[in-house]
């Protein structure tokens, strides 16, 4: 059988157990040119929460009933196809589900023997392609610069943090923890990291910034973004891959008072570059950046860090806290056990 995981019905704020239903079916024979796939680790993401929305966005939304969307790392255990022979380690955005049957053009091959299987929807997958190219392409970091990194300890920031400091970047992290703070500290080697719900948090970021901001990576919105706007320095970057603490809202209010005009102000005389980006558009550089990331590994100089979820049934529990900031570091579901280990 393969167990699958639906969009159920369309959440309004914060989604809920009820906005998912799990079915089985009879797995369906490959025809020519396709595979069935073994899922062993699933990706949870937040831009996946954007798909639960009947809303136009840069990605159709996933329909009611369809499987919610994921990518994932699998095993080929039948093939009909010339590419993927039985037993190969393909990645594809395949959902969420455990056996199945899908086009030979919706995967990629990894090879077992360059990284751990889990790391190719993580540091070597999406998230580690996002980084790469959003410091290559629109940060630009140069050397003595301060780089500012919004969720600094998830797979995204992570990655930028540690980009960053390859470039000789000053580097301070954003995190929702002190242990996800020290973490980025300790073990990313980033400068400093301000924890955003601490009640200095203006203060100590200004203090940790004495230089201004050159370049802020945003993953977040809110309260983020509204203290690091001041100290923005002339000719800042700012790489926008994510807004995750906008993504259950209901509506989209500016607070206490509008803030455009002092955003636009800012972008005139400052002479600030913003860019939004999705990795999806840059897959060109895919490969490219695969072969940085995974040098920079093998170098010691950049590490990551997973955080398991065993059991494919516990996808939306774990899907709603990542949304909450409860996972630490990059959220990944065991479906099914890792034949390399």
């Amino acid at each position: 059988m393969n167990t699958k995981i639906l969009l159920n019905e369309r959440p309004h704020g914060e989604p809920n157990l009820g906005n998912f239903k799990t079915v089985q079916e009879d797995i369906r024979t490959p025809k020519d040119g396709e595979v069935l796939l073994k899922t062993i680790y699933m990706s949870l993401d937040p831009y996946m929460r954007g798909r639960m929305n009947d809303a136009k966005s840069y990605a159709k939304p996933v329909e009611i009933g369809e499987v919610m969307e994921a990518g994932a790392l699998s095993q080929v255990i039948e093939s009909k196809s010339n590419l993927f022979k039985v037993g190969d380690f393909v990645e594809g955005r395949t959902g969420w589900q455990d056996n199945p049957t899908v086009n030979e053009k919706e995967l990629r091959l990894i090879d077992p023997e360059m990284a751990p299987l889990s790391t190719s929807i993580g540091v070597l997958g999406m998230p580690g392609t996002t980084a790469y190219v959003g410091m290559h392409n629109f940060a630009k970091p140069q050397e003595g610069e301060t780089l500012v990194v919004s969720a600094a300890s998830g797979a995204v920031g992570a990655t930028v943090g540690q980009i960053g400091k390859i470039y000789g970047c000053r580097v301070i992290g954003v995190a929702g923890t002190d242990d996800k703070c020290e973490f980025t500290k300790t073990e990313l080697g980033f400068d400093d990291c301000v924890n955003y719900k601490d009640p200095d948090f203006k203060e100590k970021l200004k203090s940790a910034c004495p230089d201004g901001v050159d370049i802020y990576w945003e993953n977040v919105g809110g309260v983020t973004f509204d203290t690091v706007m001041p100290l923005l320095n002339d000719y800042a970057r700012i790489p926008v891959c994510g807004l995750i603490s906008l993504y259950n809202a209901t509506s989209i209010k500016g607070g206490e008072k509008d803030r455009l005009p002092l955003l636009f102000r800012q972008i005139l005389t400052k002479r600030m570059m913003i860019k939004g980006f999705i990795v999806f558009n840059h897959y060109d550089q895919r490969e490219e950046s695969i072969l940085a990331l995974s040098k920079w590994i093998r170098e010691g100089k950049i590490k990551y860090k997973e955080d398991f979820v065993e059991g494919l049934e516990n996808a939306p529990n774990a899907f709603i806290g990542l949304l909450n900031g409860k996972n630490f570091g990059k959220l990944v579901v065991k479906v099914n056990p890792d034949p390399t280990l």
